[in-house]
């Protein structure tokens, strides 16, 4: 036995001497925090300096110099993530993760984003290009300098490619998929049904107006009726054969409001933004103050957050404006009837006459395969994405495709001096369309859509229509004077939240793309009209309330469906809801049961309203919908017999059938599960689920979370804010700041979940960073 044992001996110390090796070259790839850099294309000493969360602040003498010093921080913090952004937006993911990333990257080089990119940047002035390059050198001298790869390209056998300067722009469009629908879903379905089905009914079925709108401009809107049994009759629609997943589908979106110097007592606006994101770890943004001398000699001193791959501040506030996005929801994007002139479908009409597709190769490079050749077919107007029976094709207009889309204008955020500067700018920026909202430190509040904002003429915005005859499709931008914007309205008070914030004349510009629900935007707005003096702890106050209004009507809707039952799980459910409170708080003991009940009947109800169409295409799915509590409670309110399909007799038995759904999904535990047992956090980093002997050191903690994607405090297992900003211009030392997640990409670092459990508490943070705990000195060679 002596043999064995010595063998297990020399098992064991091989394998410590690996978990040594490993963790010693896991160790190496740990961002440098200390000491000096000496680097070349610095025109003066350079410092990088950071708190106990890894907040950076960078002091240049020049903006160069301060992005060249942020580039070299980006790559050594998040080099991975970086590249994974724009891998993704330029379709060449499989380059690194293989044959499993080949259908994506396809779907991705249809927008031939990474030439587009190219396009881009010849259009940028000489001055933004050479900040540029000094952001790029500073990126690939930062990965240089790491003494081991970040770790992922360890576990692929992956070698980091160099940075370009249009990686810059390739990770500014990866947001436009975030923010955008780029199947356009909802278009194409509009269409679908207005071809066989009463345009009657799909108006009222689209019609994203609801009760809970609270428009900046305007009144709210008049619904579209609902249609009459003459109109439509659902009862004589196929029995609904299959039900959609109740799991709830959060709109990425955002929080933004902000308050007038009129209700503050130093005189200056207050602004707060929450940006709503699926949530991963390490967190999408990069916490940093840049501090440097402008051209015209003013010491510009910013804090916010950075966009790791993008030589800008995103989000933040200068001393004399703050300022925050919002997704708009508007409608970016058009669906082309491409109509050709020839059988062999390579020719069109155009409003100059027929015009040749044309057809771009893209050499797909696929890790340990051969490249794979992918042919992407293009009109004037964008790519053609479907290939129809009767002869046309659709192609895909998107305000990501427009070399003015995208740009490096954000820089000049940082720059301005007051909101409606600040707008002004944001009206020419290249980003995805966004709510802006501004304050200043004079009081001044303000609000537009930023981003390219297209001009459109005789075309049906939406559903799929030609746009060959003379003077159709999009002309042009929207010029900054036709702009829907707002400053300094009476009450001093602005609010967005993803929901309509314009009038008809408003709307008429930026479109509706489906709206998402306009509750958060009401609740804010009621709760800023409530007070008459605002600090930064009152607008915290709003951004962190749990209170969702709208359970009240079904938790009443449910009870009276559960009176004089006897079946024993329905009896548990009517003893489990009679505490119910509508706050979506981590010990709220109902909560979770009504809003599956909710979610329940609004299952059945999408069901029923794609019955009609089934009858046309078994395989028809019903879009998401944002306003879709606006149908189900007109639905289960009036209860019209004509718009409910089969197999239900009536909505009570819709009703009944959601209720004894939620009650066999719950069991016996219904009465002591609590809503921070259901929403409990799943932030994840991306590796984690194919290494899952370390997700305990990948991933952030399980915790239970406040909030519901339905509350102000929208939040969600792996949704939420992104980052959350209350400050006010000039008073950054009064700003509070949350950020789920940490600074660093790497799980050795002592900022990789730094800040986390505040953001999950709630608590306040301070805005600006804390006492500096290390320092990076950067110096020319």
């Amino acid at each position: 036995m002596r043999w064995l044992r010595r063998l297990l001996i020399a098992l064991v110390a091989v394998v410590a001497i690996a978990l040594v090796a490993a963790y010693a070259l896991l160790r190496a790839s740990v961002p440098k925090l200390d000491g000096e850099v000496t680097l070349d294309g610095f025109s003066a000493p350079v410092t990088a300096e950071r708190d106990a969360l890894g907040t950076i602040t960078i002091t240049a003498s020049n903006r160069r110099d301060a992005v060249r010093a942020l580039g070299f921080v980006h790559a050594q913090e998040r080099a991975f993530e970086m590249d994974r952004m724009r891998r993704f937006a330029a379709g060449e993911l499989s380059a690194l993760f293989g044959a499993r990333a080949l259908e994506l990257d396809k779907r991705q080089r249809i927008h031939r984003l990474r030439s587009r990119a190219r396009v881009a940047l010849d259009r940028e002035t000489p001055e933004a290009r050479a900040e540029l390059a000094a952001y790029t050198a500073g990126v690939n001298a930062g990965l240089a300098a790491l003494h081991a790869r970040p770790f992922p390209y360890l576990l692929f056998g992956a070698e980091p490619e160099p940075w370009r300067d249009e990686d810059a722009l390739l990770v500014g469009y990866a947001m436009y998929f975030d923010l955008h629908d780029e199947d356009n879903a909802r278009e194409l379905a509009i269409g679908r049904m207005r071809a066989v089905l009463p345009r009657a009914y799909v108006d009222w079925v689209f019609d994203t107006t609801t009760e809970f709108d609270a428009p900046l401009a305007g009144a709210p809107r008049v619904p579209v009726p609902m249609p009459t049994a003459a109109e439509i009759d659902l009862r004589a629609a196929a029995a609904v054969a299959s039900l959609a997943s109740r799991d709830e589908q959060p709109a990425y979106g955002s929080n933004n409001f902000a308050v007038g110097g009129a209700l503050t007592a130093h005189g200056g606006a207050i602004v707060e933004n929450d940006m709503h994101l699926g949530l991963a770890v390490p967190n999408i943004w990069f916490r940093a103050r840049l501090r440097y001398t402008a051209d015209d000699g003013r010491t510009i001193d910013v804090t916010g957050v950075t966009l790791p791959g993008v030589p800008a501040t995103i989000v933040g506030s200068n001393g004399h404006v703050a300022w925050g996005y919002t997704n708009t929801y508007g409608d970016w994007l058009d669906w082309i009837v491409v109509r050709y002139t020839d059988d062999t479908r390579r020719r069109y009409r155009t409003p100059d006459g027929d015009e040749a597709v044309a057809e771009h190769v893209e050499a797909i490079d696929v890790a340990f395969h051969k490249p794979e050749r992918h042919i992407v077919r293009e009109t004037r107007w964008g790519p053609i994405v479907h290939e129809r029976d009767d002869g046309t094709a659709l192609a895909l207009a998107w305000t990501v495709h427009v070399p003015e889309a995208q740009n490096l204008a954000l820089a000049a955020f940082e720059r301005a001096t007051s909101a409606a500067e600040l707008v002004a700018l944001a009206q020419r920026a290249g980003m995805p369309p966004q709510n802006v909202v501004a304050g200043d430190r004079d009081g001044h509040v303000a609000w537009t859509v930023g981003g390219y904002v297209p001009v459109r003429a005789g075309i049906d915005r939406d559903a799929p229509s030609p746009w060959d005859a003379p003077g159709t499709g999009w002309l042009g931008a929207t010029p900054q004077a036709s702009r829907p914007a707002i400053a300094d309205p009476p009450d001093a008070r602005i609010w967005t939240a993803n929901a309509r914030v314009a009038d008809d004349t408003g709307l008429a510009a930026i479109g509706d793309g489906g709206y998402a629900l306009g509750l958060r935007a009401k609740s804010i707005r009621d709760a800023l009209a409530e007070n008459e003096r605002f600090d930064e702890q009152a607008l915290l106050a709003i951004a962190l309330d749990d209170h969702v209004a709208l359970m009240s009507r079904w938790h009443a809707l449910l009870t009276r469906a559960l009176e004089g039952t006897d079946e024993p799980a329905l009896v548990a459910l009517r003893g489990a809801i009679a505490g119910f409170t509508p706050h979506a708080r981590t010990d709220s003991t109902s909560y979770d049961d009504v809003k599956a009940f909710r979610a329940a009947v609004i299952e059945r109800v999408r069901a029923s309203l794609a019955a009609p169409m089934r009858v046309h295409d078994p395989a028809f799915v019903l879009p998401s919908l944002q306003h879709v509590e606006r149908l189900a409670w007109q639905l289960v309110d009036e209860r019209p017999a004509h718009l409910l399909a089969p197999p239900y007799v009536d909505w009570h038995a819709l009703i009944v059938d959601a209720a004894r759904a939620v009650a066999n999904d719950a069991g016996v535990a219904i009465a002591e599960r609590r809503w921070g047992d259901v929403n409990r956090a799943a932030i994840r980093h991306p590796l984690s689920s194919a290494l899952p002997g370390l997700r305990r050191l990948l991933d952030a903690p399980s915790d239970p979370l406040p909030g519901d994607t339905l509350a102000v405090r929208a939040q969600g297992p792996a949704f939420g804010a992104s980052e959350r900003m209350i400050v006010a211009p000039g008073r950054e030392a009064h700003g509070i700041f949350h950020m789920p997640g940490g600074q660093s990409g790497h799980p050795l670092s002592p900022h990789y979940l730094a800040g986390h459990d505040a953001w999950v508490r709630g608590e306040p943070t301070p805005f600006l960073p804390g006492a500096t705990e290390h320092t990076l000195r950067f110096v020319a060679r």
